[in-house]
């Protein structure tokens, strides 16, 4: 693997669909499925096979689906939850058991009762089951960043001993800072034995809109994979936003970082995840929002229109967006409306522009937007009051 490639690892069919509210069903989870792996993910979270019968065949239809990434599907630390999903997963090209265990002291003493050696002996126990079956084996610390560095690092030690491929360091709970994050990964780096034979991975929640900056962290201080969602979805505040970290990469090529994921088939993932789940994402989101391309303010406007990278960091072909959007509200300038009004057809000089700016502020100010439409009859209005004929 390449030292430079951070490997995009999708849990929207996981993680994601744990959002209370989101609706879809086996055949739909097919169709996301098929989609994600020709966006170029890397690794598929399928499921929680032992979960109910239906996500079990999910993940076995799904195995034997996907042809290019890697179907995972996750577990306990449970001989039988390891079963179930070795089972499921078995049709698949590549298969990976993503098993593991919490290990803050929140878990530790109020979720199992139980002892750190505990722990480490049932981490041990669940990775080495869990090689009888693969050859990937994912291990997953829980509340990883609330625990305590030097716990996290005697647990991962103990974990790549018994097997496993890949050491996954949740911030469950969305609490780590993005320098807390780094700081965990970089001792992780610097204090287990074996860590270079194993790729370390982000999984971090947004419970106080941090996880795209604490999985950036992550991967500069050296992780090499980011689990993800499309649009964040996931449990409470949701989970890394897919869409995010892959064009922070792509924005920031110094840091150089990259994916394997085809951009410009970000935007129209996102609309197919939004309609199959009936999770609708909020206008401001980044990237896939509604508003990412859109511009309203007359100064933005007329920036964007002389040179669109004054005020957009991104093409909007690059994620699959079309144009940017120019809207027209009481806060748009002239600028905007003659560009506007040449779209649809209206060649404006300095004088008809004058005219029609007048008209569209009292149109703008009784609606929040001014569609084409609207153009249309402002255009009418000036040409019969003025007399000013405008083509």
């Amino acid at each position: 693997m390449d030292a430079n490639k951070v490997q995009i690892f999708d849990t929207t069919l996981r993680d994601g669909e744990q959002v209370p509210g989101c609706k879809i069903d086996a055949k739909q989870k097919l169709v996301i499925a098929e989609r994600l792996d020709l966006l170029g993910v890397d690794i598929i979270e399928a499921g929680f096979p032992v979960s109910s019968p239906g996500d079990f065949t999910s993940v076995n239809e799904i195995a034997k689906l996907v042809k290019n990434a890697t179907v995972c599907g996750l577990t306990r630390a449970v001989e039988k939850d390891i079963e179930v999903a070795a089972k499921a997963l078995k049709p698949a090209v590549r298969g990976r058991i993503h098993t593991g265990i919490g290990t803050s002291e929140s878990h530790i003493k109020y979720k199992f009762k139980t002892t750190r050696e505990e722990v480490i002996r049932r981490a041990k126990k669940a990775v080495s089951y869990a090689k009888n079956f693969v050859d990937d084996v994912e291990f997953y610390a829980e509340d990883a960043g609330r625990t305590e560095n030097e716990f996290l690092a005697k647990v991962c030690e103990e974990a790549i001993k018994s097997g496993a491929t890949v050491l996954n360091i949740p911030d469950t709970t969305g609490y780590c800072l993005p320098e807390e994050y780094s700081a965990k990964i970089k001792f992780l780096k610097e204090n287990v034995k074996g860590i270079d034979s194993v790729i370390l991975s982000c999984h971090c929640h947004n419970d106080l809109g941090l996880a795209t900056a604490n999985s950036i962290a992550g991967a500069i201080a050296g992780a090499r994979q980011i689990e993800c969602t499309i649009n964040g979805i996931g449990e409470r505040a949701g989970n890394t936003a897919l869409e995010e970290v892959v064009m922070i990469l792509k924005q920031h090529p110094y840091l150089n970082l990259q994916t394997d994921i085809n951009t410009k088939l970000l935007y129209d993932t996102s609309l197919m995840v939004r309609e199959k789940m009936g999770m609708p994402v909020q206008p401001n989101k980044a990237i896939v929002g509604a508003n990412a391309f859109a511009h309203s303010s007359g100064i933005h406007q007329d920036g964007v229109i002389k040179n669109r990278e004054t005020y957009e960091i991104m093409n909007p072909e690059d994620v699959g967006v079309t144009e940017s959007a120019i809207v027209l509200t009481a806060r748009s300038g002239r600028a905007a409306l003659a560009y506007r009004a040449k779209k649809i057809g209206y060649e404006l000089t300095k004088i008809q522009l004058d005219k029609a700016y007048q008209t569209f502020l009292q149109f703008a100010d009784k609606q929040k937007e001014v569609i084409d439409d609207d153009i249309h009859v402002i255009m009418k209005q000036v040409s019969r009051i003025s007399k000013i004929a405008i083509a």
